[in-house]
C-alpha cells in the first residue's frame, strides 16, 4: 500500500473515532439529562408527600384540640347512645330499689363515691344488700354488682332478674373468677363503680367474714381506687333463708382506699363502717311506741272490733281515726287492725238495724234531720243497695243502718251491701295508713305532732260534714 492509501485510511478512522465520540457524548448527555429529570420527579413527588403529611398532622392535632375541649364520653364528646341507656338504667334501677326500701322501712345513706370510676367493697349477710348499694350508689357511675354465677346465673329467668333488676354480671366461685372480675376493668377506666361483695357469700349473726382478693386484683389491675361501705338493716329485713319483713336500712360510704389495699385493710375498713351503721339508732317517740305496743298486743285486736262496732251504733268517731293512729305507729299491724274493724263495723251495723227494726232508737250524736231524710229517700229507691252512698257522702253508717231497720230492708242483702260498701272503704283506708307509716319511719320522733295533725284534720273535717248537712 501507497503511502498517500496509508495516509486516507488513517484519517478515515480518525473520522470515524471522532464521529462516535460525538455519538456516545450525545447519549450520555441524554442519559444524564435525563437521570435528572427522574430525579427532580422523585424529589417533587416526596415534597408533596411530606406537604400532604403535614397537612393531615395539622388536621389531626386539630380534631384531637376539638375532641379534648368537647370531651371524652365518646368522640366529638357526644354521649353514645349506649352510654345514655346504661345512665337511663341505672336511674331507674336506683329509683325502684329506693321506693321499694323505703316501703319497707327506710333507706338511710351517708357519703358519697369519687368522682371517677371504682370497686366498692361491703360486708354481705342478705340477698336486699344488692338492693341497698344500688339504691345508695348515684346512677352517673351505673354501679354493675359482681352475682354468683352458680347461683344467679344458673336460670335463664333469674338471669333474666340479676341483669336486668341489679345490673348484675357472672362471677364464677369454683375457679375463673378472677377472670371474670378481670373483665370489667375497661368500664372501671371509664368511669364506672364495680361493686362487689369479697366475702363470697352471706355472712351469719351480723359479723363481716374474710376478703378473698379478687376485688383488690381488679382495682389494682385497673388503677382506681377501693371504696369500702357498710350495710345494716338488710339482715332483718330479709334474713338468710327467711322471709321478708319490715326493717331500716342504713348504708355508709367510707372513704377510698388506694388500690394497692390489701385484702385485710379493705376488711377492716368495712367492718368499722358496718360498726357505725348498727351503732346508729333512729329516734323515736314514745307516744308512738306506746300505741305500737297497743297495737300489736293481744287487746289491739278487740279494741278495733269494739271501735268499730260502738261506731256502728251510736259512738260518734269513726273507725278510720283509730286507723290513722295505730297503722301509722305499727305499719305492720296495718291489715289485721282493718280486717278487726270491718267485722265490727258490719256486726255493729247488724245489730243497729235489728234494734231499729223492734222500734228501739239509740243517740245518734253528729247526725242531722237532712242526713235521715236523705238516707230514707235513698233506701226507698235502692233498697239494701243504698249504702253503696255511705262511703263518699259523709253520712255516718250508723244513719243507714237504723233508717235501714225502720225500712224493714232484709238482714242478709243489708249485710252483704254494706260489707262491700264498708269493706271498700275501711280495707282502703288502712293499707293507706299502713303505707304512709312505712314511709314515715325515718321520722318516727314527730309521731306526737302526726297525732296532733290527725286529730285536728279530723275535728276539722267532721264539723264541715255536719255543717254541710244542717
Amino acid at each position: 500500500m501507497t503511502v498517500r492509501a496509508r495516509a486516507g485510511a488513517a484519517a478515515r478512522s480518525a473520522t470515524g473515532r471522532e464521529r462516535r465520540r460525538t455519538v456516545d457524548g450525545h447519549r450520555r448527555r441524554r442519559g444524564l439529562a435525563r437521570a435528572a429529570d427522574r430525579s427532580g420527579e422523585r424529589r417533587g413527588r416526596a415534597a408533596r408527600g411530606r406537604r400532604r403529611g403535614t397537612a393531615r398532622d395539622r388536621d389531626g392535632v386539630r380534631r384531637g384540640r376539638r375532641g379534648r375541649r368537647t370531651g371524652s364520653g365518646s368522640p366529638g364528646g357526644t354521649p353514645t347512645p349506649a352510654r345514655s341507656l346504661s345512665l337511663l338504667g341505672a336511674g331507674l334501677r336506683r329509683a325502684l330499689w329506693w321506693i321499694v326500701l323505703t316501703l319497707t322501712g327506710g333507706i338511710r345513706v351517708q357519703g358519697q363515691l369519687p368522682p371517677r370510676g371504682c370497686v366498692v367493697v361491703a360486708n354481705h349477710s342478705s340477698h336486699a344488700d344488692t338492693a341497698a348499694l344500688l339504691a345508695a350508689l348515684d346512677a352517673r357511675h351505673r354501679p354493675a354488682v359482681g352475682a354468683a354465677a352458680d347461683y344467679w346465673f344458673a336460670s335463664p329467668w333469674r338471669r333474666r332478674v340479676c341483669r336486668v333488676l341489679a345490673a348484675g354480671f357472672p362471677v364464677r366461685r369454683t375457679g375463673g373468677g378472677t377472670a371474670d372480675l378481670l373483665s370489667m376493668a375497661d368500664a372501671l377506666r371509664a368511669g364506672r363503680a364495680v361493686a362487689l361483695f369479697p366475702e363470697g357469700t352471706r355472712g351469719a349473726n351480723g359479723t363481716v367474714g374474710a376478703f378473698h382478693r379478687g376485688a383488690l386484683i381488679l382495682a389494682e389491675r385497673a388503677g382506681v381506687p377501693v371504696v369500702p361501705v357498710g350495710i345494716t338493716g338488710t339482715e332483718r329485713l330479709l334474713p338468710k333463708h327467711g322471709r321478708l319483713r319490715p326493717s331500716p336500712v342504713r348504708v355508709r360510704i367510707g372513704a377510698p382506699l388506694p388500690s394497692s389495699a390489701t385484702p385485710e385493710e379493705a376488711r377492716a375498713a368495712v367492718s368499722a363502717l358496718h360498726a357505725r351503721a348498727r351503732q346508729e339508732r333512729l329516734r323515736d317517740s314514745p307516744v308512738r311506741r306506746r300505741v305500737a305496743a297497743v297495737a300489736t298486743a293481744r287487746k289491739g285486736l278487740p279494741l278495733a272490733f269494739a271501735w268499730a262496732f260502738a261506731e256502728a251504733l251510736s259512738w260518734p268517731l269513726m273507725p278510720e281515726l283509730l286507723l290513722g293512729a295505730a297503722c301509722v305507729a305499727a305499719p305492720r299491724a296495718a291489715p289485721r287492725l282493718s280486717l278487726a274493724a270491718l267485722a265490727g263495723s258490719l256486726a255493729g251495723g247488724l245489730l243497729a238495724l235489728q234494734l231499729a227494726n223492734t222500734g228501739l232508737q239509740l243517740p245518734a250524736p253528729l247526725t242531722t234531720d237532712r242526713m235521715r231524710a236523705q238516707v230514707r229517700q235513698e233506701l226507698s229507691a235502692e233498697s239494701a243497695s243504698a249504702v253503696r252512698h255511705q262511703p263518699w257522702n259523709g253520712v255516718p253508717f250508723k244513719v243507714y243502718a237504723a233508717e235501714a231497720g225502720r225500712a224493714d230492708v232484709p238482714a242478709a242483702d243489708w249485710l252483704a251491701h254494706s260489707a262491700r260498701a264498708r269493706g271498700s272503704r275501711t280495707l282502703t283506708v288502712g293499707a293507706a295508713f299502713g303505707a304512709f307509716g312505712l314511709l314515715l319511719c325515718r321520722f318516727r320522733r314527730h309521731y306526737g305532732a302526726y297525732l296532733a295533725l290527725l286529730g285536728a284534720g279530723f275535728a276539722a273535717g267532721l264539723s264541715l260534714i255536719v255543717a254541710g248537712w244542717s
